[in-house]
């Protein structure tokens, strides 16, 4: 027998039933990557379910293909590195980050 799916009611904090790769916590913007490391080029990509693929130029060793796609998105938010936190999967390509205040957002968030 097929499984029919449900659509859940968000829970209080807001974590539960999520359809899309991002969403807003007060000002912070949180969104969901899968990243794709040595890649040609840098480039936000397209959805892919609940995570937007990314790829970076750096190699994946020791974080630095992370620190690299954390300053690359910078740039495209319009926000300072630092203001980028990586919430889990620096050493994965499923990751979280937290972006506070962005001041533009790339096409695909709209």
């Amino acid at each position: 027998m097929k499984r029919q799916r449900t659509k859940t009611k968000p829970a209080e904090d807001g974590t539960e039933g999520r359809d899309t790769f991002f969403w807003w916590e007060d000002d912070v913007l949180v969104v969901n990557i899968l990243g794709k490391p040595a890649a040609s080029r840098d480039a936000i990509g397209k959805p892919k379910g609940r995570q937007l693929q990314v790829s970076v130029t750096e190699a994946p060793r020791f974080g630095r293909a992370t620190d690299h796609m954390v300053r690359f998105l910078a740039g495209e938010f319009g926000v300072a590195p630092h203001a980028i936190t990586v919430v889990f999967g620096r050493f994965n390509v499923n990751k979280q980050l937290r972006i506070k205040a962005p001041v533009k957002l790339p096409g695909v968030f709209r």
